[in-house]
């Protein structure tokens, strides 16, 4: 979901992805009231948190940032890849205005303390994909950061990609952003439109075989479908994933990680890529030989995998109305 490889990455230097965990449930109280009101929150860790006021000032890994912000919350800061090197908005940061919040890191180890504690934030959220463990926040950061402020975790992985969605949009609830908002009620009837039709795509070509991939530059890894919500949520409304049996043991979870040399293992009609900006471009996995040998390489058939989506309706829509428009193009016999 769940860069490149999430644990590999962090071997990289880049970012650890991997992680697989059970999820708590969760218990806002009180979703409305007045700010001054006390407020109560129990996270994904089973971590409970009683605040005096519901908390304002709020600073959030750039994922969850873009969640929240899509329904209704506006963070102070933000940490994470939120800009790109030309000083553009990175994707992972969704619709968040980047020169409206303040930086507290942008790429993987990076998280200024000092930054962090000038903003006099109330709450610091950061989605999970390995258990209890914040994403993005450093280790070494975390003791300074508890003394802050009160941190509140989502659990990313080993969820149906619904549930954690409308688990950011009862946080945005219980921190003051009206759920029946117009724009996110159109949000929630745009993504329930993109799911209906992408069914309808998936009962038209059953015989349309998808496989999900990301890769370095010693590897392939095929995604493994039940630890990806997103893609675990499009084989549910009836999409053919080829996805292995299970990932490779090792990796904490969310691939079989194949060498290149064995890159052919699985046919597909259709190959969605990574598409994130520190991940191995297809220009770049063209020049290994039996990534060229692909039946979907060969026929063209190769379109963007947002693994980092933000967790709201509105992500969630755009992705599915694009992966739509793509696979309505796509040949369906291109493998036996």
């Amino acid at each position: 979901m769940s860069a490149v490889p999430r644990r590999t990455l962090a071997v990289l230097g880049i970012a650890a992805l991997l992680g697989v965990s059970a999820c708590a449930e969760t218990s806002p109280e009180p979703a409305t009231g007045a700010a001054e009101q006390a407020w109560t929150w129990t996270d994904d860790r089973g971590k409970k948190i009683s605040l005096p006021k519901r908390p304002e000032r709020v600073v959030a890994q750039s994922g969850a940032a873009a969640a929240l912000w899509d329904f209704g919350v506006r963070p102070v800061g933000v940490f994470g890849p939120h800009k790109l090197k030309g000083g553009g908005r990175d994707p992972e940061v969704g619709e968040v205005d980047i020169t409206a919040v303040e930086s507290i890191g942008n790429v993987w180890g990076e998280f200024n303390v000092e930054k962090y504690a000038s903003l006099q934030p109330d709450l610091l959220v950061a989605g999970m994909y390995q258990k209890n463990t914040l994403w993005y926040v450093p280790d070494e950061s975390l003791d300074a950061v508890d003394q802050i402020a009160p941190t509140v975790g989502v659990q990313l992985s080993g969820k149906p990609l619904t549930a954690v969605i409308e688990q950011y949009g009862k946080l945005a609830a219980a921190l003051g952003a009206d759920p029946g908002a117009p724009a996110v009620a159109e949000a929630r009837r745009r993504f329930d439109a993109a799911s209906a039709a992408l069914k309808d795509l998936a009962a038209r070509k059953p015989d349309l075989k998808v496989m999900v991939v990301t890769a370095t530059p010693d590897a392939l890894y095929v995604a493994y479908k039940p630890d990806h919500p997103d893609i675990a949520y499009w084989a549910d409304l009836g999409l053919n994933i080829v996805s292995p049996e299970r990932p490779t043991e090792g990796e904490g979870g969310f691939w079989e990680v194949l060498s290149w040399e064995n890159a052919d293992k699985y046919d597909a009609d259709v190959i969605l890529v990574d598409a994130r900006a520190q991940s191995m471009k297809i220009g770049e996995m063209a020049e290994k030989p039996t990534w060229a040998k692909l039946p979907a390489v060969k026929a063209g058939q190769l379109y963007p995998w947002h693994a980092a989506e933000r967790y709201s309706h509105l992500g969630y829509a755009k992705v599915i109305e694009e992966l739509v428009s793509a696979l309505e193009k796509a040949r369906d016999d291109v493998v036996a």
